[in-house]
């Protein structure tokens, strides 16, 4: 009598285990981020830049593209000197005036928002597709991973260029561009994913439950590719934000009016034989702490969320 007892306490103690927050996938992972120094220093930099990026209007002394705030006679001064309004400039300023400081918080802020919100449409649109091309099989599939091949086969900065070409410039015709790049890294991924899962019992189970396409796509297939797709996003992230600061450094992504560090890396490219290395080097480290941050966050969540890790 006792055992069955015993055995039923052991299995309601196991169960409570398996609910606890600890076992939690979202602690888990955070837990084997913390662990690892790579990937706590990575989050770490991210995680200061995004914050000093978002308190840009308060940490920044001056406006950088307020031409009120500019004075051509502070142009190309060095870091620590004093302007002709008594203004330190800690990081120096550029050939305009501008506080390097404070255009790189205001720059940081533009690209990082450029690198979110292009991979996040991209994520969305790749996700669907690949869900739908895995799921409907057939003519569908081939058809859709056919376009999926001709989009990978070019060079994305060479299609980030044509659509600029015919767009312009902007904030939103840039993340345009970058989405156009980029969803077929996601479709591709969550392509071989759902293939794998659809085999699986459970979702054997589901249609002979006669459960809807739709709830057993969104329901069951699409949480168990959730993993690679994490690990995707954060490298394109990365990828994106640097495709984004090479088409401003060309002159095709950004206007002038509107900050990134690709651009502000472009203003000084010209004075780096001249001495005036810190109008590129400063925007050029940010830029480069940024991306090497993302990656070793990346990397990190790519041995995490690996189904084949032991332990």
């Amino acid at each position: 009598m006792s055992q069955p007892i015993e055995k039923a306490a052991s299995v309601h103690a196991g169960m409570e285990a398996a609910a606890s927050p600890a076992s939690s996938p979202l602690r888990r992972v955070v837990v084997s981020l913390l662990g690892d120094r790579l990937a706590l220093i990575g989050t770490i930099v991210v995680g200061i830049l995004v914050v000093v990026a978002v308190l840009a209007p308060v940490l920044a002394p001056q406006n950088p593209y307020d031409l009120a705030q500019l004075d051509i006679m502070d142009g190309r001064l060095a870091p620590g000197e004093q302007g002709i309004s008594g203004m330190t400039y800690l990081l120096g300023t550029d050939d305009q005036g501008r506080d390097l400081f404070s255009a790189i918080l205001y720059g940081l802020r533009t690209s990082i928002l450029v690198g979110l919100a292009s991979a996040a449409i991209a994520l969305a649109i790749g996700t669907s597709i690949g869900l739908l091309s895995a799921y409907a099989g057939g003519r569908a599939d081939a058809v859709l991973m056919r376009i999926v091949d001709i989009q990978l086969s070019f060079p994305a900065i060479l299609i980030a260029l044509i659509f600029l070409a015919i767009l312009g410039q902007g904030v939103d015709k840039i993340i345009i561009a970058l989405v156009v790049t980029q969803w077929a890294y996601y479709a591709r991924t969550v392509r071989g994913s759902a293939l794998v899962e659809s085999k699986r019992a459970y979702t054997d189970a589901a249609r002979s439950l006669a459960l809807s396409d739709r709830r057993i796509i969104f329901r069951h297939i699409l949480p168990n590719c959730v993993p690679p797709l994490i690990v995707v996003a954060t490298m394109r992230v990365a990828y994106a934000i640097m495709l984004e600061a090479t088409l401003s450094f060309l002159g095709i992504g950004l206007p002038v009016t509107e900050p990134s560090l690709g651009l502000l890396i472009s203003n000084g490219f010209e004075y780096l034989l001249s001495g005036d290395y810190w109008i590129s080097f400063f925007p050029g480290i940010t830029l480069l702490l940024l991306i090497v941050g993302i990656n070793l966050i990346g990397d990190a969540l790519r041995d995490i969320l690996n189904p084949r890790r032991e332990g």
